[in-house]
């Protein structure tokens, strides 16, 4: 047997993978005084804190805010130097068979509170609203432990509460049809809270009271790519050796720990810290783990987004914000537009360093297709119930995505609890990012410190 290949350099921990996760990670272990490298397969890194240059301004076209529960994030921003900021208080719009209504204030992932509320009534109807209340008529008893996101709607709420106002939230912000959902990871608690209150209704209230007051997501002044600017520089102030375009090839068992290979390098590490996509990270643990839970299985199929961000110049009717933060689309057709955020009326940072009425505007498409920015524009004029010339354009960014099957996705949260208590058992190993963790900046950071926390109080031998 041919000996191992002699590493070129070795550290405490290596990171695998450059995304929000991995920054975090990698920054969490050279804070606690150990030596790290990150290695991420991409020629800049962030994942989705990303950033681009739109008509000469700065401008997130990944993600753009986070939910506020928990303390993760804001004392991250708070300990990177960045200020953290709200959104303007006009909230999101529906569009529903070519008429915009304001969402349902008093709800959760488009489950309403009130479902006899004028906002609800305008959308699904007086009749539909009566059905929806009749949620609080359905005996206690009948209520249980349900999974199926779509299911309980349906069964609680009836069909256009489930079509009109939760799937296109559900859709647009977990890439997740109802149906696929699964309550307790999308909603923790509400099957709780359901059982207790004895309505759909009053179990979204109670979520909703519980909540912290104020606005419900929130950003950074200057964009929320900052964040990932800030952890780039913070690795390289403390030390940590970033290696961008370093895609790992294999992972393995080491003296010591572990092995990392590079198509030009070979690394040793005492603790390693996987934090890349999730196709990417089954297949550098399965050598490691084996079929013992289920990494040899199929997985469920991510999905593929385009973003199309527009700079806007002279369209008069757009100062007025004409569909709030923006507007989401219910029953959306192959090759429209899903949603829009009208970000210079979302956020009042990036208002006020645009020149005076100009507008940038993130349209949102689903799907294999390319999207041309011509097809972007007049989507966007559609949403938002203006004309928008094409000669107003003053700039265009173009950013696809690929993404995971969401954590929340039925029969999921399972697997991956299966998948981590195994890496959980494996001394000096941890996993994050989005895939295990969840939907969002919140979910990834909060499960990124925690799996290095359960690293330095784990032994390593």
């Amino acid at each position: 047997m041919s000996a191992l290949p002699s590493a070129s350099a070795t550290f405490d921990t290596v990171v695998v993978g450059g995304g929000a996760a991995g920054l975090v990670a990698a920054r969490a272990e050279v804070l606690a005084g150990r030596s790290v490298a990150l290695l991420d397969a991409a020629d800049e890194l962030g994942g989705a804190l990303a950033r681009a240059s739109v008509a000469d301004v700065e401008v997130d076209v990944g993600a753009e805010s986070f939910a506020v529960r928990g303390t993760a994030v804001s004392t991250l921003i708070r300990s990177l130097g960045l200020t953290q900021v709200e959104p303007s208080p006009e909230g999101a719009w529906l569009l529903r068979d070519g008429r915009a209504h304001p969402l349902p204030s008093a709800g959760v992932l488009g489950i309403p509170g009130f479902p006899l509320a004028d906002d609800v009534r305008a959308i699904i109807g007086t009749r539909a609203a009566v059905r929806a209340y009749a949620d609080r008529l359905i005996p206690e008893l009948t209520i249980g432990r349900e999974h199926d996101l779509a299911r309980l709607v349906r069964r609680r709420m009836g069909v256009a509460v489930l079509d009109d106002l939760v799937r296109p939230v559900v859709e647009s912000v977990y890439g997740l049809r109802p149906e696929d959902a699964d309550v307790d990871a999308l909603l923790p608690g509400l099957n709780g809270a359901l059982t207790a209150t004895g309505s759909l209704s009053s179990a979204v209230l109670r979520l909703r009271s519980a909540a912290p007051a104020g606005s419900a997501v929130a950003g950074v002044d200057g964009g929320i790519h900052l964040i990932a600017r800030a952890l780039l520089a913070d690795l390289q102030r403390f030390g940590v050796e970033v290696r961008p375009s370093s895609a790992v090839s294999s992972v393995d068992h080491a003296p010591g720990g572990w092995r990392i290979r590079t198509a030009d390098d070979v690394i040793d590490a005492a603790r390693l810290v996987i934090a890349t996509d999730g196709s990417t990270a089954r297949s550098l643990l399965r050598p490691i783990l084996g079929d013992a839970v289920g990494i040899e299985s199929e997985w469920p199929a991510g999905r593929r987004s385009t973003t199309i961000t527009l700079a806007v110049d002279g369209v008069d009717a757009l100062d007025s914000a004409p569909r709030g933060s923006g507007v989401l689309v219910a029953g959306a057709e192959d090759g429209s537009a899903t949603a829009l955020t009208h970000s210079s009326a979302k956020w009042p940072w990036l208002r006020d360093v645009l020149p005076p009425g100009r507008h940038l505007l993130r349209v949102s498409f689903r799907g294999e297709d390319e999207v041309p920015v011509d097809l972007a524009v007049q989507e966007a004029g559609r949403l938002l119930g203006v004309t928008i010339p094409a000669a107003s354009v003053v700039d265009a960014a173009r950013t696809v995505w690929r993404q995971d099957a969401a954590r929340a996705t039925r029969g999921l949260p399972a697997r991956l609890a299966a998948l981590s208590s195994a890496v959980a058992a494996t001394p000096a190993l941890a996993i994050t990012g989005a895939w295990v963790a969840g939907t969002g900046l919140a979910s990834v950071v909060a499960h990124a410190q925690s799996e290095v926390a359960r690293l330095g109080a784990a032994p390593t031998d």
